[in-house]
């Protein structure tokens, strides 16, 4: 990307007075990830649509129907409708688009490689999906109710003299809580994705000093030793798409909750 790109990625950020960390390397791999991710759930998304059927619904499909709806209610439609009160539908491509990006950037870190990394893994990502969060439930918000309607929905919405007493109060503490959600969003992803890379590569580290202490000793020794650290990445390639799949969730789960929060006649 940087050889074919590189040169126009500079220009641009020269213009807009941004220095690059790496000015050999303008395009961050962050970025080139983040489209390679997109550019795969778009191609995934073209291929479904092309195969869709009622009679006869392929492996994909059906996978598809899974993450929209399923019986254990964990879908993105079924969080919506459980969240959402009213025009729960209408919320599904944003939600839904987060969510699959979400599953398929932290899934590209689960076979480590110089080719494939986990753009979430990067806090710069889970923070782009967390402002884009904030900003779309705080305009559905103001969309819904009005924007003097939803800023009172922060003071809780007061009807008497003690009612407005306490919204001075209570209304600083909203706006800070509301926006902190940007913080909370981030972290949980970030870290969560991080800390499974980093202690895959602790664990490996460990074991493949502990194979080679033993080669140097006996062969024998160094081979027998040379298990663990060749099972440690099938172990943890499980156990990196069981956080991926669960950080996926918990990126559902909470823009379904906030929407339902910020489209509520009081919240």
């Amino acid at each position: 990307m940087n050889h074919l790109f590189g040169h126009y990625a500079a220009a641009l950020l020269a213009v807009l007075h941004i220095q690059p960390s790496n000015p050999e390397l303008p395009i961050p791999e962050r970025v080139v990830m983040s489209i390679v991710v997109v550019v795969i759930g778009t191609i995934l998304a073209l291929v479904l649509r092309s195969r869709l059927s009622v009679e006869k619904p392929g492996a994909m499909q059906q996978v598809a129907e899974i993450l929209l709806t399923n019986p254990m209610g964990f879908g993105v439609k079924d969080l919506l409708e459980e969240n959402v009160h009213h025009g729960a539908s209408q919320f599904i491509p944003f939600v839904g688009t987060i969510s699959v990006f979400v599953l398929v950037g932290n899934l590209m870190g689960a076979f480590p490689s110089s080719f494939l990394q986990a753009p979430t893994g990067k806090v710069e990502v889970p923070l782009a999906c967390a402002v884009l969060t904030f900003i779309y439930f705080n305009w559905q918000g103001i969309r819904r109710l009005g924007l003097g309607h939803y800023l009172l929905t922060f003071a809780g919405s007061p009807k008497d003299l003690g009612a407005w007493i306490l919204a001075v109060l209570l209304f600083p503490v909203e706006i800070v809580s509301t926006t902190a959600r940007v913080l909370s969003l981030t972290v949980r992803l970030w870290a969560n994705m991080f800390a499974s890379d980093l202690i895959y590569i602790i664990f490996l580290t460990l074991l493949a000093g502990g194979a080679t202490f033993g080669w140097s000793k006996s062969p024998v020794l160094g081979v027998v030793l040379a298990i663990f650290p060749a099972a440690i990445p099938v172990a943890f390639i499980g156990l990196h798409i069981f956080v991926s799949v669960i950080q996926a969730y918990v990126f559902t789960v909470l823009p379904a909750v906030y929407l339902g929060l910020a489209t509520a006649e009081e919240h």
